[in-house]
């Protein structure tokens, strides 16, 4: 399982990598596995600054790993039970439980962990971004694509819906309409047909290289004023007017005067690197 996804750290950015290229990067009940432990170890370490998400090989994400569609339809919801004293393969429905203490199933935290990740999470997209592969991407804060990548809210091409995040992030981030449009039929869209609907921040050339050299900067930024904005802009959509102007002037409070923020102001006018200290 640990080979799944592949972490590289250096300087606050966590360079994470789904690590199954053979299978373009497909869900199976190791990478669901992966993907949680490694958002929720990176989520505990204060030195963190930024994280990239992207898929090795040819493709980000291809979705849920066909054999899992294969045991749904005899009804046994996924093939990566435990197995059994005579050594047969027992049906599991581990991947639909609900977290503990959460309205998540461990599925949906495969997506999730990166939502609820302190700090901004980048994904670098080229090949296919499919079903399961795309609401990982779309938990991510931004999204580089190549012009040619391929998104999809595929579900609907196997009789379901989009189970594992879209509802809190796809209407966020396009138009209601086109959130069904691509929902009902689950046609594929270009990287660059994705940018103009808002499915995707910007098209590159090199997604993964342009992601990490936005990681770097957003690292050289007040971890504070950084991880508070995440946290403003993340959770005033799901709030009233006057709840959410509270949180900004509490965010607010929190960091002015602050070491970090004095440590910025004391950068731009001696025009220096800033020496910023892990958040507390």
């Amino acid at each position: 399982m640990a080979d799944r996804v592949v972490v590289q750290r250096q300087d606050g950015v966590a360079d994470v990598r789904l690590n199954r290229p053979d299978k373009l990067n497909a869900l199976d009940r190791a990478m669901f596995d992966a993907l949680v432990e490694t958002g929720r170890a990176l989520a505990h370490d204060p030195s963190l600054r930024a994280v990239v998400l992207s898929g090795e090989g040819r493709a980000f994400c291809a979705g849920l790993d066909f054999g899992n569609f294969a045991s749904m339809a005899d009804g046994s919801r996924g093939a990566d039970g435990s197995r059994g004293a005579d050594g047969t393969r027992q049906p599991s429905r581990a991947l639909l439980d609900r977290e503990p203490g959460r309205a998540a199933s461990h599925a949906q935290m495969a997506c999730w962990v990166w939502a609820e990740m302190p700090v901004p999470v980048i994904a670098a997209l080229q090949g296919a971004a499919f079903g399961g592969g795309l609401q990982v991407a779309l938990a991510a804060d931004i999204r580089l694509v190549t012009a040619d990548a391929q998104l999809s809210v595929m579900e609907v091409k196997w009789g379901l819906v989009p189970d594992m995040t879209a509802s809190q992030t796809l209407r966020h981030l396009v138009r209601l309409d086109v959130a069904k449009e691509l929902t009902f039929t689950g046609r594929v869209v270009s990287g660059t047909e994705a940018v103009a609907l808002g499915l995707a921040t910007r098209v590159s050339e090199r997604p993964r290289e342009d992601a990490l050299a936005l990681a770097r900067e957003i690292a050289g930024r007040s971890p504070d004023a950084v991880r508070a904005a995440k946290q403003l802009l993340g959770r005033t959509p799901a709030m009233g007017v006057d709840e959410g102007l509270r949180l900004e002037q509490a965010l607010q409070a929190g960091l002015i005067g602050g070491a970090n923020q004095i440590e910025a102001v004391r950068a731009n006018i001696e025009k220096r690197a800033p020496k910023f200290s892990d958040p507390r």
